[in-house]
Order: C-alpha cells, then sequence, then structure tokens
C-alpha cells in the first residue's frame, strides 16, 4: 500500500522539474538504476550472465517499452489534468488483454469485452467533458496517457517471457537498459539540460528517482512476495485513487462528475478484467 501511495503522488514531483519529457524519464531511470543496484549490492544478490543472455530479446524490449512509458506518461501531465492523465494511463489492464490475444494466443470471451467496452465508454466521458482551457490540450494529454498505458501493457508482456529472473534484479536490469536507450536518444534531441536546473528542480529529480522509482519498486516487490495476487491487485488501485486526490487538493485541478463517473467505469473495467481472469485461472487449474 505503501508503495502505491507514492506512485500515486508522482505528479507533484514532475510538475516541479524544469525539463522535457524525456530528460525526465532519463534521469529517473538513471537515478533508479544506481539506487536498485546499490539494493543488490547490500543483499549481495548476483544476476548470471548466462541469464541475461537467453532473455536479452524479451529484456531489450521491456526496457524500450518503460523509457516510451514514463516519456507517455510525464507529456500527458504536460497537457491534461493529472486526473485525465491517472485515468487514462489505467487502461492498462484493457490493452494488456487485448495484446495477450496476439502474445499468449488467449481467448476473448464475452465478459473481458464486456470490460473493454466498459473501459472504453469511460474514456469517451472523460474526453466528451474535458473542453480546452488555459494551457491544457486535454485530448492530446489523454491521448499521451493512453500510449503510455499500452507501452506499460508491452513492458509487463515482455516480462512474463523472461525466465529465471524476477524481483528487483529484473527491474534493475529493466531500468539500467530503459535509461541506456535513453541516453543517445536524449543526447541528440533535448541534450540533458543540466545547466537549466534550479535547486527545486534538483530535489524533486531526486525524489523521483530514489524514492519514486527506488524505493517505491523495492517496497512493491516485497509485498507482492507477502500477500496473494488478488489482495495485491486490490491494493494497486491505491495508486490511481491517490493520484487523483493529489489532483484535486494539492494541485487544484477541477474534476467534474462526469468524469469522476468515467474514472468509476475504467477503474471497475481494470479491476473487473484483472479478476475474471484470476476466476477464470483458478477455474481451469481445479479441472486440470
Amino acid at each position: 500500500m505503501l508503495s502505491m501511495l507514492i506512485f500515486g503522488t508522482i505528479s507533484i514531483f514532475v510538475k516541479n522539474i524544469d525539463l522535457a519529457s524525456n530528460q525526465v524519464a532519463f534521469f529517473r531511470g538513471a537515478l533508479g538504476s544506481l539506487f536498485l543496484w546499490g539494493t543488490l549490492l547490500v543483499r549481495k544478490e548476483r544476476i548470471p550472465l548466462e541469464l541475461i543472455r537467453k532473455n536479452a530479446k524479451f529484456l531489450l524490449l521491456s526496457g524500450f517499452a518503460v523509457g516510451m512509458n514514463w516519456i507517455l506518461l510525464f507529456e500527458a501531465f504536460r497537457y491534461t489534468t493529472v486526473s485525465n492523465a491517472t485515468l487514462s494511463y489505467y487502461f492498462q489492464p484493457i490493452f494488456m488483454t487485448l495484446l495477450a490475444l496476439f502474445v499468449f494466443k488467449e481467448s476473448l470471451t464475452a465478459k473481458k469485452i464486456a470490460c473493454v467496452l466498459l473501459a472504453m465508454l469511460g474514456m469517451f466521458l472523460i474526453i466528451g467533458v474535458s473542453p480546452n482551457a488555459g494551457n491544457y490540450n486535454h485530448p492530446v494529454g489523454i491521448g499521451f496517457g493512453l500510449a503510455a498505458a499500452f507501452f506499460y501493457a508491452v513492458a509487463i508482456m515482455s516480462n512474463k517471457k523472461i525466465a529465471g529472473l524476477g524481483g528487483i534484479p529484473l527491474t534493475a536490469l529493466t531500468l539500467v537498459i530503459a535509461t541506456g536507450i535513453l541516453t543517445p536518444y536524449v543526447a541528440l534531441t533535448s541534450g540533458f539540460g543540466l545547466g537549466q536546473l534550479t535547486g527545486g528542480s534538483i530535489t524533486s529529480l531526486l525524489v523521483l528517482g530514489i524514492i519514486h522509482t527506488g524505493i517505491a519498486y523495492v517496497l512493491m516487490f516485497a509485498g507482492a512476495q507477502a500477500v496473494e495476487s488478488q489482495t495485491f491487485a486490490v491494493l494497486s488501485y491505491v495508486d490511481p485513487v491517490t493520484a487523483i486526490m493529489v489532483s484535486a487538493v494539492f494541485l487544484k485541478e477541477d474534476l467534474s462528475p462526469m468524469q469522476l463517473a468515467g474514472g468509476v467505469l475504467i477503474l471497475a473495467a481494470a479491476f473487473l478484467n484483472e479478476f475474471l481472469g484470476n476466476r477464470e485461472k483458478q477455474i481451469a487449474l481445479s479441472k486440470e
């Protein structure tokens, strides 16, 4: 729960960093990598080189997807409200269901189709009542949020194809690869922006990299090992609820009743999709 509370407050710090989204993503990956590799050293955990070679293809895909996920999510925060960005980002389970059709050849049941349609209805409500105002361009921001959700789903699917690595070692490798991929891209486009960093931006970057990446991931994996999968799935919804509260209380962003209704539909669809998926797996196992 603590890791989800931390993830839910990420927007406060991202909005206080005077850098482009790709630069923020690079520094998050670099600082998070250093923290997680330090954690592995303290725990005296080693990652066999053979496992890295064996999983190289999917590790690279996961790292690329994570880097794109961060850039797109941070862009979403710049173009729309945190509530809209977070709710569109929670299309992740829906994208995972659709990708599973092609990656794992899973069937699309009537219940899953209903969840997809429910989530699409929720997104329609959010976009339909989000007129552009001030510096916001809500359709563009929501589009970035959906794209971030897609790449998150790609990262999860890639990780499911990785064998022999789990928890902190897998995350540490993914962050290093993501940072490595982002390095030439940032260098050739915007540059790293070190000269434009202020004291506030540096502090927010440190919090983002160490607390919202390193510590939060360590807590999340520790918690995932200690509770059942369905309990973990339920607790994961602390993240979007916290983000919406942060949006309203700290960032003073408005959330209309219609947008709230759309958000409830998206979160309900995501929860039901996950719950029904776990239930179908349990039924299949019991028949075996």
